[in-house]
């Protein structure tokens, strides 16, 4: 059965915080340390609710399973979830700043297939149209081969602390749409 895109509701939350952590655990070990992991699993990465008010975070299903999910964002908030304190709701201008591409995580179960890419599409589809030339993101370590295999450019790393001593790094990515 093919994989069908729908918009993200908050009755979704608690699935998409499974999905997320399972994404995080089963793909992300070969990049990143279990601390790291479970460390960005409180902040960095989980669902951020605003993209969902928003209508601009997607959930991929198939066979009424979710596969994957992943949204864009026209504010000022780059990456996390809920849980972080620093989030700016600012409304970008497209005609100066970004979209920002935004939590894209596949199930491990259904990795490998295309989700990722179909999701990132859609995201850059109504971005674009909404008028936005240009997307960015921070990627984690295993996201960068999907962004850089869909036309992303990355610079350097940056570290984020987690908490307990540790840190992620991120890769700053972008792309013009």
């Amino acid at each position: 059965m093919p994989i069908a895109l729908r918009k993200a509701v908050l009755d979704d939350v608690a699935a998409l915080e499974s999905l997320i952590a399972r994404s995080a655990r089963g793909l992300s070990f070969a990049d990143y340390r279990p601390s790291q992991i479970e460390g960005a699993l409180t902040g960095a990465f989980g669902v951020d609710t605003q993209l969902i008010k928003d209508g601009t975070y997607f959930i991929a299903e198939e066979d009424g399973q979710i596969a994957g999910a992943g949204g864009w964002s026209y504010r000022a908030t780059v990456f996390g979830s809920d849980a972080r304190g620093d989030r700016d709701p600012s409304v970008l201008d497209p005609r100066r700043h970004a979209a920002s591409s935004r939590a894209v995580c596949v199930d491990p179960a259904k990795s490998r297939r295309g989700i990722g890419s179909l999701l990132l599409e859609r995201c850059e589809s109504e971005a674009r149209a909404r008028g936005f030339t240009s997307a960015e993101l921070l990627a984690t370590l295993p996201g960068v081969r999907l962004y850089a295999a869909r036309g992303y450019s990355g610079g350097q790393r940056v570290c984020f602390d987690v908490g307990s001593g540790e840190i992620i790094e991120f890769v700053p990515m972008q792309k013009t749409l």
